[in-house]
This record gives C-alpha cells, structure tokens and sequence, in this order.
C-alpha cells in the first residue's frame, strides 16, 4: 500500500476537504454527545431526581458500547474502509439521540444513551484509519493533532452555545437537533470520501485478522502504554464531559451561567491544546525529541494541575483551567506511537484494542468519580462538599503519576519499530 506524499497544493486540499473535513464532522459530534450533559446536568438532575451517583452512572453509559464496539470496529475497519464503517456508525447515534429525546425517565435515557456511545464509537478511529491511508506516516501526529481540534470544537459547542440555546428549547429538543446534525454527517461521510486508489486490497482472512490480534494485545510494549492512557484519557474526559460543571458551582461558587462560561473557556483551549500537541510534537521530533519524552513531560504537568483541582485552590482561576485543556489531550501522542511498533495494515485493530480498553476504562472513571462524591452528604441546596471533590480528582491523580513511571521505565519505542512497522512486522519486546 503506497503512502507517498500527496502532492501539493492541490493534493493537501484534497484530502483536506475531501477526507478530513467529512470525517471530522463525525468527531465533532462525538465529543459533543461526550461532553454535553456537562451543562444539561441541572436539567437532569431536576427532571428526574437524581443525585451525583445516578448521573455519573447515567452519563457513563455513554462509554458501555462504545468501549465494546472498538474491538469489531477495529476488524471492519481494516476489511471494509472507514468511510463505509463510519457511515454506519452515525445512523446508530441518530437513533440513539432521536431515543434520548424522546425519553423522561433514569432507565430509557441511560439505554439510549449507551445507544449514542455505540452510534459514535467510530469517531476518531475510522478517521486515524483514514489518515493513514492518505497522509504520510511522519506527518501522522501532526494530521492526528490537526484532525482532533474538532473534537475540541464538539467540547466547545457542548458549553456555553449549549446553554444559551436551553433558553430557547428544551433539552429534548437540543437532542432532537443533534439526531439531524448526525444524520447530516453520516451522508457527507458517505457521498463524499473517497476510496483511496490502490488501497482495495485482498483482505486478511477473518481468523488471519483475530490470531494477528492476540499478538498485538499480548505485546508488553503495548501495556506499558495502555495504563496511562487509561487513567489519563477517562479522567480528562471525566472532568470535561461532565465533572467541571458541578465543580464549578460546589467548589468555586459558580452559578450556572459562569460555570458554563469556564466551561466554555477549558473546552477552547482543549481545542487549541489538540492542533498545538501535534504542532509540537512534529517540531519536537525533528530536533530528536521522542514521543516517549514528549508524552512522559506533559502526562506530569497534567497530573500536577488536577492534583491543584483537587486541593480546591483558586478553584475559578481561569489560568489554571486553560493549563488544564491544553495538557489534558497529551496521551493522544499514544495512537502516533502505537503506528511506529505495529504493521500499518493493522491499523484498525491496533488503535481500537487501545480506544476500547480507555473508554471502558472511562466508563469506571466517569461514573467512579460521581462514587466517589456521592460518599460525603449534601448540603441544603444540593451542593457537595470541597473534601468530596479533593478525593475524586486527588486519586487519579496520583495513579497517573504511578501509570507514568511505569511507562517511562518500560522499553523503548525506537526508529527500528518505525521501521519494524512500515515493514509489516511486529516483534515482541521483553
């Protein structure tokens, strides 16, 4: 399978507005579904009576399927192509969000909700499957990090613009919007991507595929990564999809309105956050710098910020949560890495098996840490107190510092498993 450069500029454009922009429009959504309930929690809350434990469970949900379905969508996205895969995927999320507005009680909104999970699980990965098939491999963290910006623009979106738009509808109807807008993104993905010339190649055979992937999932490299990227990925999305809001308002004091304005302000520099990560990591790496070091010096000061969170000190400073939304994105340096050790035919597989593994993991990190919190009484006007909070963020804070000693003493990820990979080959390494 070629992967030369496409030529340029009209061949940037190409795959720019042709295959990028599509696919984007799916991550955009993904990361939209992920992170609104972050504002809509009140109306939840409200409605149907619940407290911290049964809406971390209800908005986790989220994560069930969508953790399940990486490890077929890994398999049909090395047979069948993204654009096809990911197609499909989004009907399901129109379905499901179609469900979630129609639903007013616990059970039906966490079912369709789990069903919004499934409908997106294919966000990111069909489009890291298209970028390798479209964009040379040393360009790979910078397409990655660029792509990813509009995952950052979906968690923007899921702020403030979502609030002011509850004054004006219900968030039936916002759920209502959502099913169309992916219903959108499905058929532009559909009808627009192209089939990469040359890549319709003789497919593995399905038990081919599954003995390649006990290989993979059994490589000790792989769970020197996988940890950290656990803790990391699930605790970052935990925080942002859904934590920051009720945060805000016990700790920091905020009312709804300003919580959703910081809100708006962390989910911007998430954004900036992922197309700097890739800017920076492609600078870096033409002056010698490792993926590893890279991933291994932003995964500490990620760990650092939220122990801060934790402590309750200059709860509200702005500062801090823009540090927390440019960092907090740093493990997607893992999926990069990942590509340099395993055979580019695998992509699919590889990417997924770590996807599925995060988001199952999220699911116990987002629901975990409304446990967590639900431990401690709640005051008069529903609020938690600070000490609930400094549990909920200082815990995984620490096993993300364990997580990132265990990766940086493990193995080394060197230019011969670049070469290893672009060879087809995978080795094992003690």
């Amino acid at each position: 399978m070629s992967h030369d450069r496409v030529a340029a500029p009209v061949g940037v454009l190409f795959v720019a507005f042709r295959v990028l922009l599509p696919f984007a429009s799916g991550y955009f959504l993904s990361y939209l579904f992920r992170s609104v309930n972050a504002v809509i929690a009140p109306n939840l809350q409200s409605d149907l009576g619940i407290g911290a434990g049964e809406l971390g469970t209800l908005t986790a949900a989220y994560f069930v399927l969508f953790a399940i379905a990486q490890f077929p969508l890994g398999v049909v996205l090395d047979r069948y192509g993204p654009r096809k895969v990911q197609a499909g995927f989004l009907l399901i999320a129109v379905l499901g969000s179609a469900a979630f507005a129609m639903s007013d009680n616990l059970a039906m909104l966490t079912l369709a909700r789990a069903l919004i999970g499934l409908g997106v699980a294919g966000g990111l990965m069909s489009a890291m499957k298209a970028i390798t098939l479209w964009v040379p491999a040393e360009r790979w963290p910078l397409a990655n990090g660029v792509f990813m910006t509009a995952g950052g623009l979906g968690a923007l979106v899921a702020t403030l613009p979502v609030e002011l738009l509850l004054r004006v509808m219900s968030w039936h109807g916002l759920f209502w919007l959502l099913a169309m807008f992916s219903l959108l993104a499905a058929a532009a993905i559909f009808f627009i991507v192209p089939d990469k010339p040359g890549s319709q190649t003789q497919p593995q055979s399905l038990r081919e595929q599954m003995q390649e992937y006990r290989s993979y999932i059994t490589d000790r490299r792989f769970w020197r990564l996988a940890p950290l990227c656990m803790i990391a990925m699930s605790i970052g999305m935990a925080v942002q999809g859904l934590w920051s809001g009720p945060y805000l308002r016990d700790v920091g004091g905020l009312n709804r309105h300003e919580a959703a304005e910081l809100q708006f302000l962390l989910a911007l520099a998430l954004t900036f956050g992922f197309t700097l990560s890739g800017i920076i990591a492609d600078a870096l790496a033409r002056l010698g710098v490792t993926l590893k070091t890279m991933l291994c010096v932003t995964a500490c000061g990620y760990s650092l910020v939220l122990l801060w969170l934790a402590s309750g000190v200059s709860a509200t400073q702005p500062l801090l949560w823009i540090v927390f939304g440019l960092i907090s994105n740093s493990t997607v340096l893992a999926y990069p890495i990942l590509g340099r050790i395993f055979p580019l035919r695998a992509m699919g597989r590889i990417t997924t098996m770590l996807n599925g593994i995060v988001f199952g993991f999220a699911y116990f990190g987002q629901a975990g840490l409304g446990w967590v919190i639900d431990l401690w009484p709640r005051g008069p006007q529903g609020e938690y107190p600070p000490a609930a909070y400094a549990w909920a963020f200082g815990i995984p804070a620490l096993l993300m510092l364990a997580s990132i000693l265990w990766f940086a003493t493990g193995p080394g990820f060197t230019q011969s498993d670049s070469a290893n990979a672009s060879a087809g080959g995978s080795k094992p390494q003690d």
